[in-house]
């Protein structure tokens, strides 16, 4: 069940451990950092504005432990809105410096496969394109989330756990972007991919979200999920 977990702990390492990687890191890492910054500015924003619309008024004896609740609730998908917003932007901004780590991690391991030639804008606005029809599914998501949170006291609860779930679903979509299309996988590929390792991608989607909420860590997340991802499945 933990496979996906140790493989994106791989990923990090070998990240930080080999020189080749991280000379491609460091041409990323400022453009994450600065992308990570105002995608925070909007998170902060959207959390505001969740406080004002669920929090409840009055005085009665449960409303401190409601506040708590619903502060808990609104941070974390906020939160959870800010990681899938920096995910889908930061992937396709980089995609030509991802397409170069995955070349030179496939490179450790004796896998030759050439690197995309296409033109820097190309590049990105494929990864673009890639990421529509994951995020509409994850818009269809988000809307029953939203219906749901103006149930009283269990709405917030329920649309945190669909908005989690379908969050890993589209994050596990987008960290495996380079690799897939290194490989020619359509969106049917990638989808059967998931479906064929559940639990992989689970825990890898799932402790990635988790890493990214830390700071500083955040930003290196994607570049090591490409790390990750392009060492043969064996390892």
């Amino acid at each position: 069940m933990f496979q996906g977990s140790f493989k994106l702990l791989s990923g990090i390492y070998l990240l930080l451990s080999k020189a080749s990687l991280r000379a491609v890191l460091w041409k990323i890492i400022a453009f994450l950092a600065v992308l990570m910054i105002a995608l925070l500015f909007a998170v902060f924003f959207l959390f505001d504005m969740m406080m004002q619309a669920w929090l409840p008024e009055g005085d009665a004896w449960y409303w401190i432990i409601l506040s708590w609740l619903i502060w808990a609730i609104s941070i974390t998908l906020a939160g959870l809105t800010g990681i899938i917003g920096f995910t889908a932007l930061a992937s396709a901004a980089v995609a030509p410096w991802l397409d170069t780590l995955a070349v030179r991690t496939e490179h450790l391991y004796g896998i030759e496969r050439s690197e995309n030639a296409a033109p820097w804008w190309q590049q990105c606005s494929t990864a673009l394109i890639h990421s529509l029809r994951p995020i509409s599914i994850l818009v269809i998501w988000g809307i029953l989330a939203f219906v749901l949170s103006f149930i009283p006291i269990l709405g917030p609860i329920l649309a945190i756990i669909i908005w989690t779930y379908a969050s890993i679903h589209f994050l596990c979509f987008e960290l495996m972007d380079t690799t897939a299309t290194r490989q020619n996988w359509n969106f049917e590929q990638r989808k059967a991919q998931l479906k064929e390792q559940p639990l992989f991608w689970l825990s890898f989607g799932g402790l990635a979200m988790v890493l990214m909420l830390v700071p500083m860590l955040n930003i290196l997340i994607i570049p090591a999920a490409v790390v990750a991802l392009s060492q043969p499945q064996s390892e």
